[in-house]
């Protein structure tokens, strides 16, 4: 194997790679790139069994072949190179030889035959555009589960029809639910499918890397989830198992309605947050005649309050939230505009959405606190 790529071109693929490769593994090679050159092309690739991601560049092959190098060190090496072009060359016993104008590097490497093969990538079943993919995965990431002991919750559910998308991911505490009336190239019936939060992380990488203009081609098989996007490749293991009835938990009778500007809201939360208590996070939101009241007491620093005023003629309540829950909701919603806070009493769900958003239906669920 022998061939020379741009350093800049290659200093972008090694960077999408990162979040996959394995760096606390008791498998070495995993902590490797898989780097193949062939005719005029050079395709890498990292995996940690669960996760795997492939790209591939354009660069001038001199000799076809493959190799594997550790990735980490590749990386940084490739940042402090100067803007020119990186020579790579396999020699005996698996070491890589780096040349980039007057620096040189040997790197100890791996066989090739080591790395786990790849699972051939199935017919396209669906294809999306990019910008709505990244959009509904911001807007419901946040509230995947962290705790592996409730596995189907350590993902988001993506239901695709022919004619709208949805996603949705909860924790037990809050929901997030973004729908949306886009076409679906290719897709002939529903298809229900658990993406796990990692692929769902790295996926907005390469989305983002592809531009909103370009699409994400979707396949599938018994084992795994496929998403090409360009030259670049994520393949990720299906989550197995039953994922909530999410629509059981919808708010219905939600009656109480606010609207609030975005922006002074959030900047209510945090400010009134910085007295809230450290563990339970939790802040008092109260309702009044034509006013909104976020409160916060912590024995450790003091209290907080601030005031909005708000169209609201109903009777008045209090309710308690997880700040950072609101913040999550308030951080991906757009720069300006309104969200509508829709409460039913201080024991039951709040619901908010955003007042004026074009391309999503987005719902968020969020349990209330007891203060």
């Amino acid at each position: 194997m022998e061939f020379s790529v741009d350093r800049d071109s290659l200093l972008k693929e090694l960077s999408l790679t990162q979040g996959v490769v394995e760096r606390k593994t008791t498998i070495p090679i995993l902590a490797n790139l898989l780097i193949e050159a062939v005719e005029s092309t050079v395709r890498i690739s990292a995996t940690d069994l669960e996760l795997a991601v492939s790209s591939s560049f354009p660069a001038k092959v001199k000799q076809s072949g493959s190799g594997t190098i550790p990735a980490k060190r590749l990386l940084e090496i490739a940042r402090t190179l100067p803007a020119a072009d990186v020579r790579f060359k396999l020699l005996e016993n698996h070491w890589v030889q780096l040349n980039c104008q007057r620096s040189s590097f040997k790197l100890v490497g791996m066989a090739r035959d080591n790395f786990p093969a790849l699972p051939a990538v199935p017919k396209t079943i669906a294809t999306l555009p990019c910008r709505v993919l990244t959009g509904m995965i911001n807007r419901t990431i946040f509230s995947i589960s962290n705790e592996e002991s409730r596995y189907t919750l350590n993902g988001a559910l993506l239901v695709l029809k022919p004619e709208s998308v949805a996603m949705v991911a909860t924790d037990g505490h809050r929901l997030s639910l973004v729908e949306g009336d886009v076409e679906v190239g290719g897709l002939k019936n529903e298809l229900h499918v658990l993406i796990p939060k990692k692929a769902m992380g790295e996926l907005v990488k390469l989305l983002a890397e592809a531009g909103e203009e370009a699409t994400v081609e979707f396949s599938k098989d018994e084992n795994h989830l496929y998403f090409s996007v360009g030259g670049r490749l994520l393949v990720s293991r299906v989550l197995t198992g039953q994922f909530p009835n999410y629509d059981a938990v919808l708010p219905r009778e939600n009656k109480r309605v606010v609207e609030l500007d975005k922006d002074q809201f959030t900047a209510a939360v945090r400010r009134v947050a910085l007295l809230a208590d450290e563990r339970s996070r939790a802040i008092k939101v109260q309702l009044d005649s034509g006013k909104l009241e976020v409160y916060s007491s912590s024995g450790d620093y003091g209290e907080a309050n601030e005031a909005i005023e708000v169209k609201y003629t109903d009777s008045p309540m209090q309710i308690g939230f997880n700040y950072q829950y609101l913040l999550d909701f308030l951080g991906v919603i757009g720069e300006g505009g309104s969200v509508r806070m829709e409460l039913k009493d201080e024991q039951s769900a709040g619901q908010l959405r955003p007042a004026d958003e074009k391309i999503f239906r987005y719902r968020y669920i969020v349990m209330p606190m007891r203060i």
